[in-house]
């Protein structure tokens, strides 16, 4: 009994040494970066510093439609549900490595039913040496052992640093997906729709055109006009056609590729899309930008980047604690007995245990550890390095997104200009044409002119709204920014559970996609 008690209070000063025992490496602090208040960017736009309510900036546009397939594109897309997984594997990792910080458990038992051969060297010795006859027996054993690890130097909390930022890193993956999806989702949407409007002009002009050419033939046959004129107009109207073609091209791979991204068969959309024959949303007059310092909190691959670098800073840690001794205790209770009553007995003669510290220390590796240190160190410096990149490309990406929407609007101003010019030429050039006071060339450049301006403006009306999509998305729009860690799960519940499954984990990934951040 003595020694029991020995061996607890041994147990438990060594468990207080190693609560308070040192992390080696050093700790993770987070770079400072330098953000200018402003942007450097001279725009005519309406720009305001104000934190950008960006969440749902897709509901700014006041299309229905867009919002519905958003939507079933959080549900159903594919990538998304991948990214979710991600999720789901790396905070298993996180369990695994802080499961080590725990005492491994094992129970044990075994049964043996035994006959020997009367003339083996055991038979001889249970039968005295004699010839007689060795009885079979049974063998009943029962054992529990525990293994413990004690963290002195601090390479498991290490490397429970390093799996929780690579498990956040991956939440910010998930983010980056979300993200980059819906504005996927929105840019493609608005290609249907400029596509739709590129085609209703080029039908109302190939409509246009084929009635100068009946005008001609007509104004031919009563001489009043050369073949030239016929010849003119007919290639005219080819020309225009021919552009038909290409932009039903284009729509099909539009609508197919927005399929695609609501996890659905290509061509289930183009039903709904065709047929309702919606416009081009419209986008809003002023719009909110904040101030750079915002791209650092909003956008994930920002945040995917310093998570990586708080995780290999805590591999560091990891690799240099393989420089020091590690310390452990195990012990184990075992009861040996010929029958399964006699495991139990109450005197207690078959009941066996044991405590045993003990300790393991790598003095010469040939080098390995030192090397391995460095190569943490190194890709440590790639990780910041990395990081710093990152934010350049987040800032780079936003100044040209600001610009591109800001020179977008002024040209569809003047194309909108120009298109109605064009329109109220065609009309006085065909009153004159048919009054004889000019000739068909004029008709002829006007209505190319057209035809030209007017698919230009909805390009270009297009392209308008699709750099306010890229702008929300290189703001990070599209996620709800918490403060608080998104895996509400506590840490002992993660540390210390069980291998066994539950019915939790099996949900299906698109409820994990709308629990994620719950």
């Amino acid at each position: 009994m003595r020694s029991l008690i020995r061996s607890f209070a041994y147990l438990m000063v060594v468990s207080l040494v190693a609560v308070q025992g040192c992390k080696v490496g050093p700790d993770y602090v987070e770079p400072e970066v330098e953000a200018t208040d402003e942007w450097f960017t001279a725009v005519e736009a309406e720009m305001s510093a104000q934190e950008p309510d960006i969440e749902k900036w897709w509901e700014s546009l006041g299309d229905s439609t867009l919002t519905e397939l958003i939507k079933g594109a959080e549900l159903s897309n594919l990538d998304l549900r991948i990214a979710v997984s991600r999720v789901a594997e790396t905070r298993a990792l996180r369990g695994i490595a802080k499961g080590d910080l725990y005492p491994d458990r094992v129970l044990e038992g075994a049964y043996s039913y035994t006959k020997l051969s009367d003339n083996s060297v055991v038979g001889q010795i249970i039968t005295g040496g004699t010839d007689g006859e060795v009885e079979p027996f049974e063998l009943w054993e029962a054992s529990a052992g525990s293994f413990w690890e004690i963290d002195l130097f601090g390479r498991i909390r290490r490397g429970v640093e390093a799996a929780t930022a690579q498990f956040e890193a991956t939440i910010e993956d998930y983010r980056d997906v979300l993200v980059s999806l819906y504005a996927e989702v929105a840019l493609n949407y608005v290609d249907v729709r400029a596509l739709q409007m590129r085609l209703n002009f080029a039908r109302q002009n190939v409509t246009a055109q084929r009635e100068s050419l009946e005008l001609t033939r007509d104004r031919f046959e009563a001489g009043l006009t050369s073949a030239l004129d016929v010849a003119q107009a007919e290639q005219n109207l080819a020309q225009t056609e021919s552009s038909i073609p290409t932009l039903e091209t284009g729509l099909n791979a539009a609508l197919t590729r927005l399929a695609v991204l609501l996890g659905t068969q290509p061509g289930s959309l183009h039903g709904q899309l065709m047929s309702d024959g919606g416009d081009i949303p419209v986008a809003p007059d002023d719009i909110m930008v904040g101030v750079p310092a915002d791209v650092l909190r909003r956008r994930p691959d920002v945040r995917r980047a310093e998570r990586l670098l708080a995780s290999q800073t805590a591999l560091i840690g990891v690799a240099k604690a393989d420089l020091y001794p590690t310390f452990s205790i195990s012990g184990f209770i075992q009861s040996v007995a010929g029958s399964f009553t006699g495991m139990f007995e109450g005197d207690g003669s078959s009941i066996g245990w044991g405590v045993i510290p003990g300790f393991r220390w790598d003095l010469f590796k040939g080098g390995k550890i030192r090397n391995n240190i460095r190569v943490q160190e190194a890709r440590t410096d790639q990780a910041l390095l990395g990081y710093q990149q990152t934010i350049l490309l987040a800032f780079e990406e936003v100044e040209d997104a600001i610009v591109a929407y800001d020179r977008e609007r002024v040209r569809r101003g003047r194309l909108q200009e120009a298109a109605d010019a064009s329109q109220r030429a065609v009309d006085l050039v065909r009153t004159q044409y048919i009054s004889g006071l000019t000739n068909f060339q004029n008709l002829l450049d006007t209505q190319r002119s057209l035809f030209r301006q007017q698919d230009e403006l909805a390009e270009s009306e297009g392209f308008v709204v699709q750099s306010l999509i890229r702008l929300n998305r290189s703001l990070g729009g599209g996620w709800s920014l918490e403060p608080e860690e998104p895996d509400k799960v506590s840490d002992t519940q993660n540390g210390a559970e069980s291998d066994r499954a539950s019915e939790s984990d099996t949900q299906s990934p698109p409820q994990q996609n709308q629990e994620l951040d719950k």
